[in-house]
């Protein structure tokens, strides 16, 4: 069987794309996936748009950790993407920070990028750059979903939204349904409730 190729979309502040991204890394062992892994915006998908002012203010915290993601991507190619996601996502949803300029700055280090990048922080022409990273996904998937949204074998969807991530050969059979009903002509919405937060320590 031949290798599929996936496009994994995620902004490294969203809870449920660390969850999913984990997930991924499980059906890598379990399927023939080649995973590229994607940046997207939330920051860019949530401008101007009538949010609570407390997720307002998260947005604005993370806008600057945003910019600087996508210079070390322009600079360093995509190939950074999956150990800055992980170094930033262990930080913030593992460690439970929320200094994000401090978690940017040791997460670059830890990634051997050069501190240089910090800079891109203030670097409003970046915000373009977002915006077409969040445009990409949106016609995709369209405007009322974000991360994680997931590209295989030419269909797109968001999520899963799960929670713990499945491991070994039932991450393999998650997979396997999520391939099955994005690959069906027609097929839109499977949902139920949330019961439970992340559970990033399974």
């Amino acid at each position: 069987m031949a290798t599929e190729s996936v496009d994994f979309y995620f902004d490294p502040a969203c809870p449920w794309a660390w969850m999913a991204s984990r997930w991924m890394m499980e059906v890598e062992q379990v399927r023939d996936v080649d995973v590229h892994w994607r940046q997207m915006s939330l920051w860019a998908l949530n401008e101007g748009r009538d949010i609570p002012e407390g997720y307002r203010e998260f947005q604005e915290r993370i806008h600057g950790m945003s910019r600087v993601l996508a210079k070390a991507l322009d600079a360093h190619g995509d190939e950074v993407a999956k150990p800055l996601y992980d170094a930033l996502g262990e930080r913030i949803h593992h460690q439970g920070r929320s200094d994000f300029d401090a978690i940017t700055a040791e997460a670059l280090e830890q990634v051997g990028l050069p501190a240089s990048l910090l800079d891109a922080a203030q670097d409003e022409s970046l915000d373009d750059v977002l915006r077409a990273k969040k445009q990409a996904v949106s016609e995709l998937v369209g405007d009322d979903v974000g991360t994680p949204t997931i590209t295989v074998a030419g269909s797109s969807f968001f999520g899963p939204v799960v929670s713990p991530a499945p491991k070994g050969e039932a991450a393999g059979r998650l997979w396997d349904g999520c391939v099955a009903v994005a690959g069906t002509d027609g097929f839109f919405e499977l949902k139920r409730s949330r019961t439970r937060d992340p559970i990033f320590d399974v």
